[in-house]
């Protein structure tokens, strides 16, 4: 059997529990062959398949994210190792980056709170060069996967990962104060009906925020004006139903908040600035101004 019949023959079954079942069987298929997706598609097709798929494909048959089984995701250009104990990152989180590096275009110093893989911080700092990262997680695995991803990217001087949780007092006691602050909190309400993939796989302590999703807003936004300089931004991405709440939030701790939606017209991510300021705002909704969507 070819690798080109293999890979149509494992699109067949992965449709089962895949929307993107021949993607999903290319993606295992060049995992094994060492190969990038690009290059085998281009001269390995008519190759013998090689041992080892059938088991990747009873994996993802069973519901496990393919980036959990090849070790990696690609966001915003870039490749990052990840395992279960990261988020995968997500498209959607490319407007979180983007607002970022619009609402701040030169930062000299970047904070990432629930830094996970380093997706946000180290593409910011390889887009930045110059500026200094820090990355907070309650997670060691995540701390651990973190200062992985920004060696494999030349960032590792550049950045300082470490254990923090911004619950307990002191986690940010000698950070000191930064340009740019990035957060992707839990903001999955406890109750919500998850795809079986995400909620049997990825971590739980990374998704879930109480009832309505917002203890993790509640608890870090009052805490952002003691890390954040003159001038700074900090950029949170939130859930597609949350932009309101969160920004009431951000407004009571003197921010104004500015609106980015996702290339899918979702909102995605607040850009909070002008601490202390009367927040900007349209008449109907008096905690934030919204832009075109990121990128777009």
């Amino acid at each position: 059997m070819t690798v080109a019949l293999a890979i149509r023959e494992a699109a067949e079954v992965l449709a089962r529990v895949s929307d993107t079942p021949r993607l999903d069987a290319e993606l295992l298929m060049a995992h094994v062959l060492g190969l990038s997706r690009p290059d085998m598609l281009i001269r390995a097709m008519r190759d013998p398949v090689p041992a080892g798929i059938a088991g990747l494909v009873v994996r993802r048959l069973n519901g496990e994210p393919v980036a959990y089984i090849v070790g990696s995701q690609d966001f915003l250009g870039r490749s990052f190792r990840v395992g279960p104990g990261v988020l995968i990152p997500r498209a959607d989180s490319e407007t979180t980056v983007l607002a970022a590096l619009a609402a701040c275009p030169a930062p000299r110093r970047v904070l990432d709170c629930g830094v996970g893989s380093g997706a946000l911080l180290l593409t910011v700092l390889a887009e930045r060069p110059g500026a200094l990262g820090v990355g907070i997680d309650r997670s060691p695995e995540a701390v651990a996967i973190a200062r992985e991803n920004a060696g494999m990217l030349a960032l590792a001087a550049a950045t300082m990962m470490q254990l923090g949780d911004w619950n307990r007092p002191g986690w940010a006691a000698d950070l000191g104060r930064f340009d740019l602050i990035l957060a992707n909190p839990p903001y999955v309400e406890d109750g919500a009906a998850l795809d079986p993939q995400v909620r049997d796989h990825e971590p739980a302590g990374a998704l879930f925020a109480g009832a309505d999703g917002l203890d993790a807003y509640r608890a870090l936004i009052p805490q952002l004006p003691a890390l954040i300089e003159d001038g700074g931004v900090a950029v949170v991405e939130i859930g597609a139903t949350q932009a309101d709440a969160v920004a009431a939030l951000a407004h009571t701790a003197g921010f104004a908040a500015e609106l980015h939606r996702d290339l899918a017209n979702r909102p995605r991510a607040l850009a909070l600035s002008g601490l202390g300021k009367k927040p900007l705002g349209k008449a109907r909704d008096p905690h934030y101004l919204e832009t075109k969507p990121a990128g777009g």
